[in-house]
């Protein structure tokens, strides 16, 4: 295996994970579509457009020629918005190599399809062979990775050795790294978070309290459950670093652009205004349509997605929205998850949960 890594994409998430593995020692080399943030990465060793106060390694190179990027490399980064994904993987389908692990790093689900997005990678990659698909995901900001502060992450992957093998590229003093053998549940529960956040940065938009937040988060956590259990998730999953963990980073912290977006909705700013002002993806946004047309057509109950649903594409106003999620009808809190189970769940996550991240190590 060489010591080389494809980045693709090179926004703060994509030069945070880079600035990692470089660390690491591995040969870092990202593809940019600008020519001009190639000659910044390059020349001036930052990304003043996604991470200010970053100053990057000499080590870490940056590139427009995708077929270069690719050559030789152990493994293939990607780190891309949701709606780029597709296109993104037709641009780099031809110069794959049939030993290149491929890890995605995003986090959504696109409208339309419902497909999470190793399942639109899988679909893009039809004939071309690779050695397997990992997804990196977690609590996790690119400011405070840049700053070597302590993060945690998990690592899910259908071929457990190729998720160890990602384990032991990112790993080190700073950043932790867990296996989870549960692909699905580690990607439902990195996109719908963004949904909640959206939530939570909009009560406090509104200028609602601790409260308004705790009881979103933690009825928010349930929705997240509830629909992954449905499609067939380990419920251990959203207790994890996928689930808990990326959701409370995601919805405290001014760092997240989803909490940023929805305090700008609740200030009663338009969509359309936050976004421009914005000036980088609100994947929270598209996962809210996505989501809300998924939980429908499966027939799932997640007032919180509708109600944001409603904000964002109906033209409700926040206050009414609230107002509604507070009317709702009388309910019993804990949900009797085993309700949500099929035979084919239980026999499948009946076993001991054997992932790494659940475990006591």
């Amino acid at each position: 295996m060489t010591d080389k890594i494809a980045v693709i994409g090179a926004g703060s998430w994509g030069t945070a994970l880079a600035v990692v593995l470089s660390d690491n020692k591995y040969e870092v080399e990202i593809l940019t579509r600008r020519a001009e943030q190639a000659d910044e990465i390059n020349n001036l060793h930052t990304n003043e457009k996604y991470l200010a106060d970053a100053s990057l390694s000499a080590d870490i190179r940056a590139t427009v020629k995708t077929e270069s990027c690719l050559s030789d490399a152990a493994a293939v980064l990607l780190v891309v918005p949701t709606k780029a994904v597709r296109e993104t993987v037709k641009q780099v389908k031809p110069f794959l190599q049939a030993n290149q692990i491929i890890i995605h790093a995003s986090k959504g689900i696109e409208p339309g399809s419902s497909k999470r997005i190793s399942e639109m990678i899988e679909e893009e990659l039809q004939g071309r062979p690779f050695a397997a698909l990992a997804v990196l995901s977690g609590p996790s900001h690119a400011e405070e990775v840049c700053q070597r502060q302590p993060t945690t992450v998990t690592v899910s992957s259908r071929d457990l050795e190729a998720a160890k093998r990602v384990q032991d590229m990112f790993m080190n003093h700073h950043f932790r790294v867990y296996t989870n053998e549960d692909l699905l549940g580690v990607e439902i529960g990195g996109a719908l978070k963004n949904i909640i956040a959206l939530g939570i940065g909009l009560t406090d938009g509104l200028g609602y309290g601790d409260n308004a937040k705790a009881a979103l988060m933690t009825r928010g956590l349930a929705e997240i459950a509830r629909l992954g259990i449905k499609l067939g998730a380990n419920p251990l999953t959203f207790t994890g670093l996928s689930g808990l963990g990326d959701l409370i980073v995601t919805c405290t912290s001014s760092h997240s652009r989803n909490w940023r977006a929805g305090y700008k909705l609740g200030q009663g700013k338009s969509l359309e205004t936050v976004l421009n002002e914005m000036g980088m993806v609100v994947e929270g946004v598209r996962t809210t349509q996505a989501v809300h047309e998924l939980a429908e057509r499966i027939e799932v109950e997640m007032p919180i997605t509708h109600a944001l649903y409603n904000v964002l594409f109906n033209g409700q106003t926040p206050q009414e929205a609230t107002e509604q999620l507070m009317g709702r009808v009388r309910k019993h809190e804990v949900e009797n998850v085993s309700s949500l189970m099929g035979t084919e769940f239980q026999e499948q996550w009946s076993h001991v949960d054997q992932s790494d991240e659940n475990s006591n190590k």
